[in-house]
């Protein structure tokens, strides 16, 4: 028997816009649309960001309920996973949607370089942020920059600002961060084991480093993030016509690594969250 792999759909993210691909979708009605498609192609979490018409990217709370009651309508038991990054709000604006109490949300626990600033996480801002996941029983999603991150979320375990077991993610190949670096994945891996055995983790590339990073994360018994949030493209010479077809690589990549892709119920299982 294969062990499940979970697969991650970033829909649309905060950066990509149509003239990059026009598969992106940008409003809610087109996000429901593209994430049942890659529901059904296999992908049993749904990380959301939402825009405003123009394409500008919001942590408007109302549209993120529009995108909810749509997947929870479209996409049965699929994952729902909020955004709080900080490309699309500013403060505690960054966490106004989670009193919709998701299943999840993502959570950076610490700060570093993005291609051109700052991706400031402060503290103050972390330990607000986990307290309402807290109060509103949803499951963050660590988002590992660097391995500092690693050991700060084992700290917020340990203190009891977070709930354990954690799911992780490893997130490569941004610019003026961690690079797509297989010695390194590694390490990240096993030093997570080593603070938090019981915990969940996800590989994620950026652009070229996305298939990387899926082929990565099956072998060494990971779950895998894919969409067109990171990536819009299938190979050099040609553009992603759309999630599912990101989803559909990492389905098929699955038995070359003795996997399959999870169902919801292994998924909800797996990271310990209600059917």
């Amino acid at each position: 028997m294969s062990d499940p792999c979970i697969i991650c759909v970033a829909i649309t993210g905060s950066v990509p816009q149509k003239a990059d691909n026009p598969a992106v979708p940008i409003t809610v009605s087109e996000q429901i649309e593209s994430t049942q498609e890659a529901f059904e192609a296999g992908a049993t979490i749904a990380h959301c960001h939402v825009r405003e018409e123009d394409g500008t990217p919001t942590s408007d709370p109302e549209r993120f309920a529009r995108l909810v009651e749509g997947l929870k309508k479209h996409c049965p038991g699929m994952i729902i996973q909020l955004s709080t990054g900080g490309r699309s709000g500013a403060g505690k604006a960054r966490g106004g949607m989670l009193p919709l109490a998701p299943d999840m949300a993502s959570l950076s626990v610490g700060s570093n370089n993005f291609p051109t600033r700052v991706y400031e996480n402060p503290p103050d801002l972390v330990d607000w942020l986990a307290s309402e996941m807290l109060t509103y029983n949803v499951k963050p999603e660590i988002e590992a920059f660097d391995l500092s991150h690693v050991f700060q979320a084992a700290s917020l375990v340990k203190d009891g600002r977070l709930k354990g077991p954690l799911h992780v993610q490893f997130v490569m190949g941004v610019k003026n961060a961690m690079p797509a670096d297989r010695k390194v994945f590694e390490f990240y891996v096993e030093t997570l084991k080593r603070l938090m055995p019981e915990a969940t983790w996800t590989g994620a590339g950026i652009g070229r480093n996305q298939i990387e990073l899926n082929r990565w994360s099956l072998e060494l018994g990971g779950h895998c993030r894919t969409g067109l949030e990171d990536n819009v493209r299938l190979d050099k010479e040609r553009l992603a016509p759309s999630n599912a077809a990101l989803v559909q690589r990492v389905v098929d990549l699955c038995p070359d690594y003795g996997r399959h892709p999870a169902s919801v119920a292994e998924a909800r299982a797996l990271l310990g969250l209600a059917a």
